[in-house]
Order: C-alpha cells, then sequence, then structure tokens
C-alpha cells in the first residue's frame, strides 16, 4: 500500500510555470485546503405558530380555544392551542421554547392551513415587538390596500349603450360605396326608396332591410331578418354587462323568507358538503337484499351483555364477506385504474352534534367479535369528543350505514369518495314469508341496500356479495369464532 500512495503523490502537485523570474517555485496540489468558514446560526427571535394541516383535505381550521394565554411561558412539545379541522378537534403543540407574546388568530375564528395563529417571543424583552408585529398584521388584514378611487362617473344604463352601438355612422365626406343587402334592394325596388339616401346601419354601412323600411316610414316587422339580427346585436352588447356584474347577484335567486336566520357550516358540516358535492361525479348503482335475522337477533341477545352491540356484529358480518369478494373493497380515484386494497377497513357512520363521521374499524375482518366491539366504543367516545385521529376516520375501504336502530326499514345512501360501496342497513322487522311447500311463518327480516361504484363493481359482484352477507347473518356462529 505505501508504494502506491508514494507512487500517485506527485499526480496530486504541479511545478509553477514561473521559476524563469528567479522566483523561488514551490509546487500546490490541484484541490487546495481552503480554511474552513465558520458557520453562523442566527436564531429567530420571534417565531410564528402556524395553523397546522390536521388531515389531508383539510383548507382551514377554526380556533375552538387557546390553552395557554398571552405571557405564558411554553416549552417544546407542550400543547398551545385547540383547533377544530373538517372532522375533529386537536391539540396543537409548540415546537420551539418562548413565551407567548401574542395570539392572532382569537377564539372562534377560521384561518386558512399555514397562516400564522400566534407569535412565540424568546424572551421578555420581544414581546413588545411580537405584539407590535401582531397589531401592524391585523391592522393590514382589516384594513386591505384598495386602488385608489376612480372619478365618480354615473354608468350608462345597457339600452343606451346598445342605442349608441346601433346609431348610424355619419356619413364621409367624398364618394362612397353602397352595399346593400338583396332583401333590403328588393324592398327598396317595392316601396320607391333611393338607396343612395339612405344611410346603413349594417355592419361597415351596409343597408338593410330595416334601414329601407325605416326611409319608407314602414315599422319593421318582428319577423324580418333585420329585427333578428337587431335582436342579436342587442344580446351581444349586453353580454358584458351581464359579465361584469357581480357573481352575487346572480347567485341569490331565492326568495328570503322573513323571519329566517343563516348558520354557516361547522368544518364537519363544510366537509360533509363538500364530500357530498364531490360523489356526484360517480357514476353508481343500488342493489337491495332482503336478508333473514331470526338467529342473529338471538346472538344479540346471548353476547349483548358482554358489550356486543348490532352495529359490532354487522361490521364482522361485512367484513368477512368481503374477504371473499375482494372486488367490493376496492377503489377507483382516477377513473383509469382500480386498487385491490390489502386491508379490510369498516367505517361506520355516526350522528355527532353538528355533523356526522365515520370511524373506521381497522382489519375487521381480523378482529374477534368482542375485540371488535371494544375499538367500536372506544372510537365512538372520541368521535363524539372530537378527538379521532385522521388515520381513524379517513382510511376506511368500506362503509356501513344502519338505521334500523332508528326504525327506518329501507333507505339508500351516498357513496363517499374514495370507496368502492356503502351498505345501508334497515330496521329488522316480523314478515310473513312462504317456503318451498307453500306453508307460510313468520320471520324477522331486514332489507339491506348497497350503494357501489360502478366503474368498478358490476351488479353480478354486488349479488354475490350480498348473497354471502346473507348466509353469514343467517347463520351467524362464525362470528363468534
Amino acid at each position: 500500500m505505501a508504494p502506491l500512495l508514494q507512487s500517485r503523490a506527485p499526480a496530486m502537485s504541479f511545478s509553477s510555470s514561473v521559476t524563469s523570474s528567479g522566483l523561488q517555485s514551490r509546487p500546490f496540489t490541484a484541490f487546495p485546503i481552503r480554511p474552513r468558514r465558520r458557520i453562523l446560526t442566527v436564531q429567530a427571535k420571534i417565531r410564528e405558530i402556524f395553523m397546522p394541516a390536521l388531515s389531508s383535505t383539510m383548507t382551514e381550521g377554526k380556533i375552538v380555544s387557546w390553552i395557554k394565554s398571552e405571557g405564558d411561558v411554553l416549552s417544546k412539545g407542550e400543547s398551545v392551542v385547540v383547533v377544530e379541522s373538517d372532522k375533529a378537534d386537536m391539540d396543537v403543540e409548540t415546537f420551539y421554547d418562548g413565551i407567548l407574546a401574542a395570539i392572532v388568530v382569537a377564539e372562534g375564528e377560521v384561518a386558512p392551513v399555514g397562516a400564522p395563529i400566534g407569535l412565540l417571543a424568546e424572551t421578555e424583552a420581544d414581546v413588545p415587538e411580537a405584539k407590535a408585529k401582531a397589531a401592524a398584521a391585523s391592522s393590514s388584514s382589516s384594513n386591505p390596500s384598495a386602488p385608489p378611487p376612480a372619478v365618480p362617473s354615473a354608468p350608462s344604463p345597457p339600452p343606451v349603450a346598445v342605442a349608441a352601438a346601433a346609431a348610424p355612422a355619419p356619413p364621409a365626406t367624398g364618394p362612397r360605396r353602397i352595399v346593400v343587402t338583396p332583401y333590403a334592394k328588393k324592398l327598396a325596388k317595392q316601396h320607391k326608396v333611393d338607396v343612395n339616401s339612405v344611410v346603413g346601419t349594417g355592419p361597415f354601412g351596409r343597408i338593410t332591410a330595416a334601414d329601407v323600411e325605416a326611409a319608407a316610414g314602414i315599422a319593421p316587422s318582428k319577423s324580418t331578418p333585420a329585427a333578428v339580427a337587431a335582436a342579436a346585436a342587442i344580446a351581444a352588447a349586453a353580454a358584458p354587462v351581464a359579465a361584469a356584474a357581480p357573481k352575487a347577484a346572480s347567485a341569490t335567486t331565492y326568495p328570503e323568507i322573513p323571519g329566517s336566520t343563516v348558520v354557516a357550516f361547522t368544518g364537519m358540516q363544510a366537509a360533509v358538503s363538500k364530500n357530498m358535492v364531490e360523489s356526484l361525479s360517480v357514476p353508481t348503482f343500488r342493489v337491495g337484499y332482503p336478508v333473514t335475522t331470526d338467529a342473529l337477533d338471538a346472538l344479540y341477545e346471548k353476547v349483548k351483555p358482554k358489550g356486543v352491540t348490532m352495529t359490532a356484529l354487522l361490521a364482522k358480518a361485512a367484513a368477512m364477506a368481503l374477504a371473499q369478494h375482494p372486488v367490493v373493497n376496492s377503489t377507483c380515484k382516477d377513473g383509469k385504474s382500480f386498487t385491490y386494497n390489502s386491508n379490510i377497513n369498516i367505517a361506520v357512520a355516526v350522528a355527532i352534534n353538528g355533523g356526522l363521521i365515520t370511524p373506521v374499524l381497522q382489519d375487521a375482518d381480523k378482529l374477534d367479535l368482542y375485540l371488535l366491539s371494544q375499538k367500536w366504543k372506544e372510537l365512538v367516545e372520541k368521535a363524539r369528543a372530537k378527538q379521532l385521529q385522521p388515520h381513524e376516520y379517513n382510511s376506511g375501504t368500506f362503509t356501513l350505514s344502519n338505521l334500523g336502530m332508528f326504525g327506518v326499514d329501507r333507505f339508500d345512501a351516498i357513496l363517499p369518495p374514495g370507496q368502492g360501496a356503502i351498505m345501508a342497513v334497515g330496521a329488522s322487522k316480523p314478515t310473513v314469508v312462504a317456503d318451498a311447500d307453500g306453508f307460510f311463518s313468520v320471520k324477522s327480516k331486514m332489507l339491506v341496500n348497497v350503494t357501489a361504484d360502478h366503474r368498478v363493481i358490476y351488479g353480478a359482484d354486488l349479488a354475490a356479495f350480498l348473497k354471502t352477507f346473507s348466509k353469514i347473518v343467517e347463520n351467524p356462529e362464525s362470528l363468534t369464532m
């Protein structure tokens, strides 16, 4: 190794090219070693606390409450504020030590994701500067810079503007070329009108039938081409005026009801509204299937004292059926391909105060019934307290909506975006049925309606899934294994 290093050493140095000047030559390396620069770090004295993105669909957040007050000393990782996202309320922590110098967004106000909601000062001496910065920001947001006011002038009404556009052009001095439409020539000959004395109002001074009729003192007919052309000209001239009108004026088409109250959407209601509108772009179809529930009702009476709910039983049955029909658990997001989901995550719709949320039972097919019920109870408690984490409500691959507990016998559910199907479960009611031998009996039946994405799930797929689901419900022993 040593000879190898010696043979390579000369290759890393060169002799000077100015030896003839009498100066002492000295070798230098091809890659000179420069002195290391000192890296200066400047620590910020005032830091901003930003509105975080608590979910992939969150664009703005609402300040529910400030845990800390102005002047409080904060430590890294300490909760500072509670923010309402589109689905839950979550604590926001600080990443730095410091003093909460100023609150920029007060409780109950909304700010977009990434906007500063508070200022953090490093020391007591920096607090006044932070307060001044917050005051300047609030004053600039409340009084945005506006362009200098223009000289007030009364706008001309649209009819006047149209009339001015349709007014005849002044005759040009000297000889002019007369252009007459064929129909105008016919009218001029019929009414003995000299076209040389008629001023045309058509394009480029063309004499139209309306001009000839006006010269002859005849009122133009509504069905004449001139009337059609005039109507088109009026519509074309009025179009820019209509386009320049405020959009809000065209949107307010509904009459105001006296005594009514307008209430803005909460973050959760806005998210539900957005998802429902987005679901309209998906081609869906619905399939209903009656399921006998006598055996399931008997099992429920046995496991109910152990904390098992009917929702857990239905979620478990749906998960077991999805394991046999993975296409119903698939997802189409781009309209060009679909994804087979490796996990069976059952999202269950829950109505809470002020909105709707779908806590997700992840890997529902792999959990036993009792653990699934315990997990469901925890999710419901967190949902009602608005403490669900994003992965606990946005990771569903199949949704279950049960209104049977309210006595609803049948309903159709709207497909959530990003999922392949949603099951709507009605109430179980006594029903008279006939067997193959013609004997009548009374059995409990519930109607199950499934709404599915027809781009990836077809009628035969859904029928086979519902048949499997019905067999599991009618023979529910496998649910407790």
